[in-house]
């Protein structure tokens, strides 16, 4: 399994499964892909971290993976 997906693949997915759905942004349509996403945190804008951060955390418990940054635990408090 990877976490990369193929632009035809990314394409296909449903808004919901994205941490930013308006950008289309941070997939995250199984357990890989929240992992990544918890290690991209760190490139998303500033004003959207609370945002991504309570989206990673929501499909973090979906697919019963531990987000183990506490970085990412901070943000989805503040959001």
């Amino acid at each position: 399994m990877t976490d990369r997906l193929s632009y035809e693949e990314k394409k296909e997915l449903p808004d919901s499964v994205f941490g930013l759905p308006e950008r289309r942004e941070y997939p995250m349509p199984d357990a890989a892909h929240v992992r990544a996403a918890e290690a991209y945190f760190r490139y998303c804008p500033e004003e959207l971290k609370p945002k991504l951060a309570k989206a990673i955390l929501a499909r973090a418990a979906e697919y019963g993976v531990d987000v183990e940054s506490p970085v990412v635990r901070q943000y989805a408090e503040l959001g």
